[in-house]
């Protein structure tokens, strides 16, 4: 049975109202329009729905059994109507983002933060990992946007948006000061730290070393990017780092760049999401805080 669920809403109000006039001044059509739709509704339906009175409409027993189902059923489509509202005009909704512990730190809590100040009852939740286990987080459903360095790996799948560039260096302290202008090469006799081989970091590392035929073996190697500044810090080694999350201390002059040549590549900061699928109003309004 296919009807026309105008016909249902024209019922609801009828009967809310116990008058065909009242619900024609809700409804803003002619009394008569109203008794046809009416008539139309009992006739496919075949039942009749209404008995008239002097003082208006009182449903039958079978109205009586419709009208619970059909009020259901208008009071779920308000709800809905009133969620779809509260998440366009984002007084609720969630958003789920993917991006490493140092991303979160120097790049995403920023943004974060204007974001909360903004849109306080928009819940955030966060997941840390490595970029390869995010994209296939983010593929199967469970996270709406990854901030990221660029994947190396070809994702056609996914929309990759710029965000900034930055520039990886290497470090030391005081002890390797006299190392502040030099070659790669004279870095391979000494104690290197490098990021785990897991991390986008290390991957970059490891084709600037390829390309450039370096024979260069790490002292240690780190899977906390404040772990290895600490060690830097304390003259264990020399550090591959991101030069834009390290300002601080290399204000303070904690830590020295070593300005090797050939220079690293500098690599970009992105944000990702599913092509061809929109994303939720919320995502939507970070997204342009983030382009902003």
């Amino acid at each position: 049975m296919d009807i026309n669920l105008e016909l249902y809403k024209i019922f609801y109000t009828v009967t809310k109202e116990g008058s065909i006039s009242q619900a024609s001044n809700i409804l803003y059509i002619s009394q008569p329009a109203v008794t046809i739709q009416i008539k139309k509704l009992e006739n496919q339906l075949g039942i009749s729905l209404f008995t008239r009175t002097k003082h208006g409409v009182i449903l039958t027993d079978e109205g009586k059994i419709l009208y619970e189902h059909v009020k259901c059923a208008i009071n779920n489509i308000k709800n809905g109507e009133n969620i779809i509202s509260n998440l366009k005009n984002l007084d609720c909704g969630t958003i789920r983002i993917g991006a490493s512990t140092t991303i979160c730190r120097y790049i995403l809590i920023p943004y974060l933060e204007k974001f909360h100040q903004k849109y306080p009852n928009i819940d955030i939740q966060i997941n840390n990992n490595t970029s390869n286990n995010l994209i296939k987080e983010l593929r199967n459903g469970n996270l709406d946007i990854l901030i990221l360095f660029t994947p190396t790996e070809d994702n056609k799948d996914i929309k990759i948006t710029p965000i900034t560039e930055v520039q990886d260096i290497f470090v030391g302290n005081k002890k390797f000061y006299d190392l502040a202008n030099n070659d790669i090469n004279k870095l391979v006799n000494l104690p290197v730290i490098f990021p785990n081989s897991s991390s986008s970091s290390r991957k970059h590392l490891n084709k600037y070393i390829k390309d450039n035929e370096i024979k260069i073996k790490p002292k240690l190697e780190a899977g906390s990017y404040n772990l290895i500044v600490d060690l830097i810090k304390t003259g264990f080694g020399i550090g591959f780092v991101t030069k834009e999350f390290i300002q601080e201390e290399l204000i303070k002059e904690n830590i020295f760049e070593i300005k090797i040549k050939p220079e690293v590549p500098k690599r970009t900061i992105v944000y990702a999401t599913i092509d061809k699928k929109e994303p939720n109003f919320s995502v939507k309004k970070l997204i342009e805080m983030i382009k902003e």
